[in-house]
């Protein structure tokens, strides 16, 4: 079958290519640059616990030793310090990194991965689709018709391929506006970010607006200056005096020493196309939307698409066309994200200033400060990861279905669980690898070899279940999960959203809510459900008696 085409070789394409590979889905990236980009110190991303986390299991690489994870965070209005957090694990903190660093270790990852091939100076011209597959022509220098089964737009704000496929990008312009400075000098506050809204040197009034400062490696600092609502220049003079008047804002009158090593200005536009699927063209990233603003970032979405599409093409890929399954990316992500633009739409003039919405939100500055908190670390509806509970993957009512601490269609909390080959490694390390996983919660079976435990209790009888699955799937053991009682089990998307909890070994609903997740009929019939409930009670008298050890 012919590989996946991705347009675009920016964090999201590039993401995608890997995710692919590691479901051995071959993929041909058309990356109109040169293979290279430039380094700018003041064009950073800050990435959360699940978009970091995809990212090293794809590059093998620990992004902390490349970037900065916060050791804190702090928010300030004028001379009050708001609130204060301090992360006392790593692996909850947002991680810093400058976009180049990020975009050379993919591309590190993909020159050592024989699935992907990358054609740079390769310009996206046109496309042409047909029911078995697609072709792509591109000019330059090494202008060519390129061949594939599935093509993704990862071509950003301007992107080629939805203007091809005649995709309609509405939204607003220009929401936020923000002078961009990197440089490197010593602030107060070592590894912690800050957020000063209405700094005490700043006029009231619009102008006075916010700074942000986020830490980076070797002592540079990103600050980020909230510009008034206009057009106009920011000028090299404008941008010295903002420099100069924060950080002797910030040091009691002294200004410290820094070495400016780059500048820019960064506007934040609202925009979401009307469709992330045309046949076997899909959008992903900038290409799909555009958000940013309160904080809040706009990549970690970018990569929870690849992240969401990479196992449905290439269950697609190997198994056939799933139209279901395929349409359910749009489906999915497309409400996530369309849900965070209307969750900032709403916080923008009570936060701004425009007072519209203040009976919504109270406009006591503490009841500001939580929502600007939430963008700025990935939480509440400004930046939680996706929660897919309306999917049309999600199955239908299940009989054993038991409530957990995550709800079905959230993200499952990184626990340690036991593989097949009695190895101990995290949750999140099985994922993307196209199998859904079976989860069994069996206290004290870490402290037993495999050999005892996997003939014991109720092992056997999952293990047969899991089997007769209609997709591939991985069976796991936790010592625990919260909220989660022993001998349930847990089905979980290959990337890493929770479909159901199951209180026991019950074949016939984990067969219905794995062939729904997959895309197919989302229960078993009324004569299958009978039999099963016969044999469960026979099961769960079993399971009374030994469970898994």
């Amino acid at each position: 079958m012919d590989p996946v085409i991705i347009v675009g070789a920016g964090p999201v394409g590039l993401t995608l290519a890997l995710a692919l590979a590691r479901q051995q889905v071959p993929s041909i990236v058309l990356d109109e640059g040169v293979g290279k980009e430039e380094p700018r110190p003041a064009r950073t991303v800050v990435l959360r616990a699940d978009t970091a986390a995809l990212l090293e299991r794809l590059t093998g690489v620990a992004l902390a030793e490349q970037g900065v994870r916060w050791a804190g965070w702090r928010s300030v209005r004028r001379k009050q310090v708001m609130s204060e957090i301090t992360f006392t694990e790593t692996g909850t903190a947002p991680l810093h990194i400058a976009q180049h660093v990020l975009t050379d270790l993919l591309r590190g990852a993909i020159a050592m991965e024989p699935l992907v091939e990358t054609a740079v100076e390769s310009r996206l011209d046109a496309i042409e689709q047909e029911r078995s597959g697609i072709t792509a022509r591109t000019r330059g220098p090494k202008g060519t018709w390129w061949r594939g089964s599935y093509l993704v737009g990862c071509d950003g704000a301007r992107s080629t391929v939805r203007k091809l496929q005649d995709i309609r990008f509405p939204g607003r312009t220009a929401v936020e506006r923000h002078a961009v400075a990197a440089l490197r000098t010593e602030l107060p506050w070592e590894g912690h970010a800050l957020l000063h809204r209405m700094p005490p040197w700043r006029s009231s009034g619009p102008s006075a607006g916010e700074v942000t400062a986020r830490p980076l490696p070797d002592g540079v600092w990103r600050l980020d200056w909230l510009l008034p609502p206009s057009k106009d220049l920011v000028t090299p003079e404008l941008l010295l005096a903002r420099i100069h008047e924060t950080l002797t804002g910030w040091t009691d009158g002294t200004t410290p020493v820094y070495e400016l090593l780059d500048t820019g200005v960064h506007t934040v536009h609202h925009r979401l196309a009307r469709r992330w699927r045309a046949g076997r063209v899909f959008l992903a990233g900038d290409a799909a939307h555009l958000l940013g603003a309160l904080g809040t970032q706009g990549l970690d979405e970018g990569l929870r698409d690849a992240d969401n599409l990479a196992w449905k093409l290439a269950t697609a890929w190997h198994h056939g066309p799933d139209e279901a399954l395929l349409d359910s990316y749009q489906t999915e992500r497309r409400a996530r994200v369309a849900a965070r633009l209307r969750a900032a739409d709403q916080a923008l003039p009570v936060l701004r200033g425009g007072g519209g919405l203040r009976h919504i939100v109270p406009g006591a500055a503490r009841n500001q400060d939580a929502l600007l908190t939430d963008g700025h670390l990935g939480r509440g509806p400004l930046g939680a990861p996706g929660t897919y509970a309306d999917s049309p993957l999600a199955p239908r009512r299940l009989e054993g279905e038991i409530p957990v601490d995550t709800p079905p269609g959230a993200p499952v909390t990184d626990v340690r669980v036991t593989a097949e080959d009695g190895s101990f490694v995290q949750l999140r390390d099985r994922l993307g690898r196209g199998a859904l996983l079976v989860v069994l919660i069996a206290p004290g079976t870490g402290v037993w070899d495999r050999k005892h435990w996997m003939s014991a209790g109720v092992m056997p009888r999952l293990a047969a279940a899991v089997a007769a699955l209609p997709n591939p799937a991985e069976l796991l053991v936790a010592e625990s999960y919260p909220g989660a009682p022993a001998h349930s089990v847990l089905l979980v998307r290959p990337d890493g959203h929770l479909v159901t909890a199951l209180s026991g070994v019950r074949p016939a609903d984990l067969y219905a809510a794995a062939e729904a997740t997959m895309g197919g009929a989302a229960q078993t019939g009324e004569a299958e459900q009978e039999e099963e409930r016969e044999s469960q009670k026979e099961g769960e008298a079993a399971e009374a008696g030994s469970g898994a050890r």
